[in-house]
């Protein structure tokens, strides 16, 4: 395998959740400009298609659709769709997140946990189950989870202000996700499917302006004394899609600027 070709993805069929969010869309660009066919998917097919027309105008290929991560019927229909318009299924991103009921400890009602874990642990749960099959048919597959340090880490409280937090079932999911992640890498290996975490840092460009004094003290605790730039999850992304990673699995892969070393 040539070094120029390890990170191609001509012929691939990827899948997007969350694709048109704030890295769900750095992702699906990256992943169409690879090669790949990228299915950005989301509860707003619409804005999803906008983007997917985006990415098409640049000279790659793209396509919107729509998935409720809340609804088995939905993900069936999408997963359908997959099967026979694509003929199967090479990368899954589980990039959304639904932050809707998200809160502290001494605000935490019982429904709005269920709420919150039936879309960000069931959801992503179920979608992996309905599209594994697709994968096992061609006897490979790459699974990347989209996490967060605080999958690693607790959040440093000092370091945020008045009326900004980490929510507590931030942390619990995505902590969770991490050992989805192996759990999928143990199982279905022998399979030749592979499951990986990528961990990303915060991101958040708004934050220069409307919080600046966190959005100071966040890049003076990062060893590269910056917040990452629009681009920089696209590498690892690609990464973890490819050939480039195929003996790599089980792995949670920090994309934090080293925010975490310490």
């Amino acid at each position: 395998m040539h070094g120029k070709t390890m990170f191609c993805l001509d012929g691939k069929t990827a899948l997007v959740t969350g694709g048109r969010g704030l890295y769900g869309s750095v992702i699906s660009e990256g992943l169409a400009e690879a090669g790949a066919h990228v299915i950005i998917a989301s509860r707003d097919r619409e804005a999803c298609e906008d983007h997917a027309k985006i990415i098409r105008k640049a000279g790659n290929s793209a396509e919107g659709a729509e998935l409720d991560l809340s609804k088995d019927s939905s993900v069936e229909l999408l997963v359908n769709y997959i099967q026979k318009e694509q003929g199967g299924l090479d990368i899954l991103v589980n990039n959304a997140v639904s932050r809707d009921h998200y809160s502290g400890l001494e605000n935490a009602e019982r429904e709005k946990l269920i709420d919150s874990y039936d879309i960000n642990l069931a959801g992503i749960v179920m979608l992996t189950k309905a599209l594994i099959p697709l994968m096992l048919e061609k006897r490979s597959g790459s699974i990347i989870n989209i996490g967060s340090i605080q999958g690693v880490m607790g959040p440093h409280f000092p370091y945020y202000e008045s009326g900004q937090s980490s929510p507590l079932g931030y942390t619990m999911e995505k902590w969770g996700m991490v050992g989805f992640t192996k759990w999928l890498a143990a199982y279905y290996g022998r399979y030749g499917i592979r499951a990986n975490c990528l961990s990303p840092g915060g991101y958040d460009p708004k934050l220069e302006q409307t919080r600046p004094e966190f959005y100071a003290r966040y890049a003076e605790h990062t060893p590269l004394g910056k917040w990452p730039d629009r681009d920089d999850i696209k590498g690892p992304v690609v990464f973890l899609a490819g050939e480039a990673s195929r003996y790599v699995s089980g792995v949670n892969l920090l994309m934090d600027g080293g925010f975490t070393i310490w």
